[in-house]
């Protein structure tokens, strides 16, 4: 067979390889070309098509800088090595081009592998950065904050890609002058034979002038990193405080200075070939490991409170500033008493709003009473609307669309992408009130939108942006869009908004396509010259594409906003893991991080997804950075519409952390703190599932602070001792008008026994008539649902309020059966909020202030408070102390001391 035939096949499967490779590559290019194009379209959508570009060269442009700087040291090692080897290719000869693209592809590598680019881009926006980053400064070198946020970072990256590109260079010099010498060596690989590494003269090493500088270069970088591990020791983990201790300052800073200054005769040593003088910086490195382990176990263990003062101090005062406990935040104290007498009155704003309705009986009742298929509600939000000149708190869940419901419908591509698009309207309720037969009282329901108080409107319903949500979307096109069912007709309506962006042209159409890897979009004949196609249209999505540098949030809310349309709100937060001497808390979404401020706040149109970023603390440096950064991407709080800004609110997740941080830090003595005497717990019950305690939720309610006669909306949690059940003391953060922000902390007597929730649980079970009913409702395919108990601070007292629902095993739609409210010693059990309330009222108003132990006395069985005549009984005052002490032993646990308290009061009551 002639030579050209057999040659010709191999020659044609050549071509074909050739031809497939050029089109994987040109698909991916045109993949990646049109996902840019979206992107651009996206981005011009939410008009920060300027934020954009900066975010793609503040990507990029660090990268590109370093590459280059490592390219040029890594090439000069080269090229060197090719001198010393007596080598000299010639320009654009075949290695050339090989060496050039392994030297680049290495350099790309180890810059992708050590640099973050944002860290170079948050140092140069932090440059200037005053405000919260200048006003504190760490206690042992005198240090901003704004050091430790922009700067150490930087530095410590750098260095770090220094002394990376020093180690790479010394090993490229070498390989590059030995490279006749390793090609003699290693043919004898593909012939299987052993290697003979003799002719490669490692002792070469040591007479290379090249690599003693290099040498030389690495021990002075790496004494530079002995300099910034200084301020590494103001994060160091000390178990009973983060950050530099007595050892830290007295033995391993001089330490440090020690293992710099031997590195810098070492590089000397080095440079000039005196290899000897590394013995210094061994025998530091020596002293570094044992001397600190030595001088904590023999001087610092036995007296560890005294030395470590100091250093206990500032843990506590930064923690307390890393997490805004100190900033806008006040201790009051609140003298509270188990017996009070309050004034209903003028505690009505509170009262009025108490809420009844715990979240998961709210949701499950809603589902059965507002079914609409196939909507689905998500979760539940509490917030507060002006009706009738009055604050009243309400709860809310809008009505999404949720394509799981359309069963095999939902498969198909078009009931997804063209009919089934959006969500529609809400449920809102207040938090109070309960209809006849138990369930919610609704101020919003059905479909289309009935509102039943005066205040609220809702004129655009739908809801194409949310929390559950499916995209791509396409609206605006020929095939209706299904609104809402009515009776056996379908009502449909066509998207007339501006959000998304335009898709009938043939090219944007192409681009979605090969971006979303469906073909349908280019060959369906629904989209017209008016549609368009929307996407990121959950909440979170869209705002983490924005603004991914901000934590956001996962618990979006929904407004009402005056003129009757729906608005997300999202609280927005800056985080960092640098702050010296603060404890770390672990933040879902974010790591670690030992600095947090809530210092933005979003909001998302439902219809047309228009997103605004409007910053609420312009103290926060990390955020003033990001502001020189994006200048157009950020309003000022006061941009904000006043409709939305009647909503805004104090987070609950910030409100979370603060309160974990509070129960340790609130003790600001050292010794205290070290000796964890005073230490708090949040506050248990038992409203979990399976009826066991658990850390109470923070509740958002409407009351007056203690001094103030205005009602606002707050959000609390209360306190107990650690391994106690009393209540210690109250958190509330405000959330209304220019006291958005603020926190008190109601620090409850330590002499007076208040009962906590765990305890007032305890009696409500104890209690014959109320566990009489609760065993009988569960029984019979019916269930009992324990609503969250109320912890509510009122006048100079504590008043407890919980509600119990009842709801069938199968179809569950809970009605609210009972309500328990409790206030020291008395527990009142009634069929309803008000009859506990008038209840309440009756029995303060039957007991004299003179006689205000009477009632607890009367629990047990205590006669009349006065004898004959109108005196006053003798006995009263040994019951009210036998009463106090019983409190006192019930909430440590011992409870047969306290047994025989009671048993003290009934020898004084008699028989």
């Amino acid at each position: 067979m002639p030579y050209a035939e057999i040659e010709a096949p191999e020659r044609r499967r050549r071509l074909l390889r050739y031809l497939i490779g050029a089109l994987v590559i040109a698909g991916l290019g045109a993949k990646a070309a049109a996902s840019y194009v979206i992107e651009y379209e996206w981005w011009r959508e939410m008009g920060q098509l300027g934020t954009w570009v900066s975010m793609l060269i503040y990507g990029t442009a660090p990268v590109v800088l370093a590459v280059a700087g490592v390219f040029v040291v890594l090439w000069v090692a080269h090229a060197g090595g090719l001198r010393s080897a007596g080598a000299r290719p010639r320009r654009g000869s075949l290695y050339g081009k090989i060496a050039a693209v392994v030297v680049l592809a290495v350099s790309v590598m180890t810059v992708l592998a050590v640099l973050d680019s944002w860290t170079a881009v948050r140092y140069f926006g932090g440059r200037g950065v005053e405000g919260g980053a200048a006003a504190w400064r760490d206690p042992a070198f005198g240090n901003p904050l704004s050091f430790y946020l922009f700067d150490l970072p930087f530095y410590s990256e750098t260095l770090r890609l220094a002394q990376v590109v020093a180690v790479l260079a010394a090993v490229i010099y070498w390989l590059t002058a030995r490279l006749e010498e390793l090609r003699d060596a290693f043919p004898g690989m593909r012939q299987g034979v052993a290697i003979d590494l003799s002719a490669i003269r490692l002792r070469d090493v040591v007479d290379s002038r090249f690599l003693k500088v290099a040498g030389a270069v690495f021990l002075v970088l790496l004494g530079l990193r002995y300099v910034l591990d200084r301020y590494a020791l103001l994060n160091n983990e000390h178990g009973f405080l983060v950050g530099m201790d007595y050892v830290d300052q007295n033995v391993v800073l001089p330490l440090l200075w020690l293992l710099a200054a031997s590195c810098l005769v070492g590089a000397a040593g080095v440079a000039a070939g005196r290899f000897r003088w590394l013995a210094l910086f061994v025998l530091a490195l020596v002293l570094r490991a044992i001397v600190p382990a030595i001088v904590a176990a023999t001087y610092v263990r036995p007296s560890e409170v005294s030395l470590e003062r100091p250093f206990i101090q500032r843990h506590i005062e930064a923690t307390r500033s890393a997490f805004g406990l100190d900033h806008r935040s006040k201790e009051v104290p609140f003298d509270a008493q188990p017996e009070a007498r309050i004034d209903l009155a003028a505690s009505k704003p509170l009262l009025d709003n108490v809420r009844l309705w715990d979240w998961r009986a709210f949701h499950a009742a809603v589902t059965q009473l507002q079914p609409l298929r196939p909507y689905v509600y998500s979760e539940i939000d509490a917030d507060r609307y002006e009706l009738d000149g009055q604050m009243r708190q309400v709860l809310l869940t809008p009505r999404e669309i949720d394509v799981a419901a359309l069963g095999e419908a939902g498969n198909s591509w078009i009931n997804p992408s063209f009919i089934y698009t959006h969500g529609y309207g809400l449920v809102m309720a207040e938090a109070k009130s309960i209809a006849a037969d138990g369930s919610p009282v609704l101020f919003i329901k059905d479909a289309p939108p009935v509102t039943t108080v005066k205040g609220i409107k809702l004129t655009r319903p739908e809801l194409y942006y949310g929390e559950t949500v499916h995209e791509p979307v396409f609206v605006h096109t020929a095939q209706p869009e299904f609104n809402y069912p009515s009776g056996n007709d379908v009502v449909h309506t066509t998207y007339s908004g501006t959000g998304g962006f335009p898709i009938s042209s043939l090219g944007m159409r192409a681009a979605a396509a090969l971006t979303e890897g469906e073909w349908n979009i280019l060959l369906t004949s629904y989209l017209t010259p008016e549609s368009r196609m929307m996407i990121r249209r959950k909440v979170s999505d869209r705002l983490n594409s924005l603004a991914g540098f901000v934590l956001w949030d996962s618990d979006a809310y929904l407004v009402v906003t005056g003129d009757g349309k729906l608005v997300w709100m999202v609280d927005g937060y800056m985080t960092s893991d640098a702050h010296p001497y603060s404890r770390a808390l672990s933040v879902e979404g974010a790591g670690d991080v030992n600095y947090i401020r809530n210092s933005v706040k979003a909001t998302v149109d439902a219809y047309d997804g228009t997103a605004h970023l409007y910053v609420f603390d312009e103290e926060d440096p990390l955020l003033r950075a990001y502001r020189k950064l994006f200048p157009n991407l950020f309003q000022a709080a006061s941009a904000m519409p006043a409709d939305l800004r009647r909503h805004a609110r104090y987070p609950e997740t910030m409100f979370r952390l603060q309160a974990e941080m509070y129960r340790l830090y609130h003790v600001k003595d050292a010794e205290t703190f070290y000796n964890r005497s005073d230490a708090w717990d949040i506050a248990k019950d038992y409203s979990g599932d399976g009826g066991q305690p658990k850390a109470v939720a923070p509740n958002y309610v409407v009351a007056s602070l203690p001094g103030e006669r205005q009602a606002e909306f707050l959000l609390m949690i209360p306190f107990t001792p650690r391994d106690r059940e009393n209540l210690i003391g109250v958190m509330m953060a405000r959330c209304d008008g220019e006291h958005l922000g603020e926190i008190q902390f109601l620090q409850l007597p330590r002499q007076q026994i208040l009962y906590g929730p765990r305890q007032v649980e305890a009696r409500i079970n104890q209690d014959q008539n109320i566990s009489k009913d609760l065993t009988l409702w569960n029984q019979q395919g019916s269930q009992v649902l324990h609503g969250q108990m109320l912890v509510l601070p009122i006048q100079n007292t504590i008043l407890y309020v919980e509600p119990f629902y009842i709801q069938a095993s199968e179809a569950r739609m809970p009605q609210l059966k009972k309500v328990v409210l409790a206030m020291g010693n008395t527990l009142i059990y009634t069929d309803t909020y008000d009859e506990g309330l008038a209840q309440l009222a009756q029995q303060m108003g039957e007991v004299s202030p003179e006689a205000r132990p009477a009632p607890a006395a009367a629990v047990a069985g205590a006669p009349a408070a006065a004898a004959a005549g109108g005196q006053a009984d003798p006995r009263i005052g040994e019951i009210r102390q036998h009463l106090e002490r019983y409190r006192q032993l019930a909430s440590e646990g011992k409870w047969s001391e306290a047994g025989r308290e009671l048993e003290a009061v009934q020898k004084l009551v008699g028989p």
